[in-house]
């Protein structure tokens, strides 16, 4: 993989783009505009939905391609809405029919809102901005479950693969799924997936995979990582990934601005 073929940076938000404290570093954001300087197409995908992506993308100062609820939405850098689907009511309908533990956060996301069973401080934590408000609801009294995607939060890992597995075994053939961090589970049609959405990307604007260079931390990444040109781990991710993608190169954590410090290094002519 010769870097004069990468023409494409790709990126996962949460982990990877954002440190612990889910804000993007000035040093990254300075970065990221060279990028965009020197003429790379730069697209972030992100397991968030797009009303609380936006602010967050909007502060890298530069244009970017926006994949958002795992590749449900796609966005253009002129936020122009260019790909979209939901999962039917029905389908959701059949996963929260399950009687789940209600001690596990129950989060559906809508278009404008996303509603779920209880208030749950550490989800709340990760919007910096609140472009995008929960709405505590009652699940088994609402009509209309349609959404983007369904996903489940608990502090106990062991608790959402038991969920995980209990859901898989009627819905395996409508639903794909991914833990974008090991305390949250989530639910996608099973057409959805980030490395869909960056293909139609790609072909809108006249690349193919070869070209493209991607970041990731979560198992919501590993299609996008497996087919990129080339995939980079970031440290912070679990060593389950890291195991399974052990043929791709770790690099540093989020924290450590891995993202920039590779990109500076490898791909810009400083």
């Amino acid at each position: 993989m010769t870097q004069e073929k990468i023409k494409v940076v790709i990126s996962d938000l949460d982990g990877t783009l954002l440190n612990s404290d889910h804000k993007i570093s000035q040093y990254t954001k300075t970065v990221f505009q060279e990028l965009h300087n020197q003429n790379y197409l730069i697209i972030v995908a992100t397991g968030r939905h797009h009303l609380d992506a936006m602010p967050l993308v909007e502060g890298l100062g530069c244009p970017v391609y926006l994949v958002t609820s795992n590749g449900a939405r796609i966005h253009s850098p002129e936020k122009e809405l260019l790909f979209s689907f939901d999962i039917k009511s029905d389908d959701i309908k059949s996963i929260l029919n399950l009687d789940i533990d209600p001690e596990i956060t129950t989060v559906l996301f809508k278009e404008n809102v996303w509603q779920t069973n209880k208030i749950n401080e550490k989800l709340n934590s990760f919007q910096t901005e609140l472009n995008y408000l929960p709405e505590i609801v009652d699940f088994d009294t609402l009509d209309d479950v349609s959404g983007i995607k369904l996903f489940f939060t608990h502090e106990k890992h062991s608790k959402l693969i038991e969920l995980r597995d209990r859901i898989l075994e009627n819905h395996s053939a409508a639903f794909s799924h991914a833990f974008s961090l090991p305390i949250c589970l989530e639910f996608m049609d099973k057409s959805v997936d980030k490395s869909v959405a960056i293909a139609k990307i790609l072909k809108k604007e006249n690349f193919v995979f070869e070209q493209t260079i991607s970041f990731g931390d979560g198992y919501n990444d590993e299609n996008m990582l497996k087919s990129s040109g080339k995939g980079l781990v970031m440290e912070n991710a679990p060593d389950s990934l890291k195991a399974k993608l052990s043929h791709l190169e770790v690099i540093l954590s989020n924290d450590n601005e891995g993202v920039a410090k590779y990109i500076t290094q490898e791909l810009l002519n400083n």
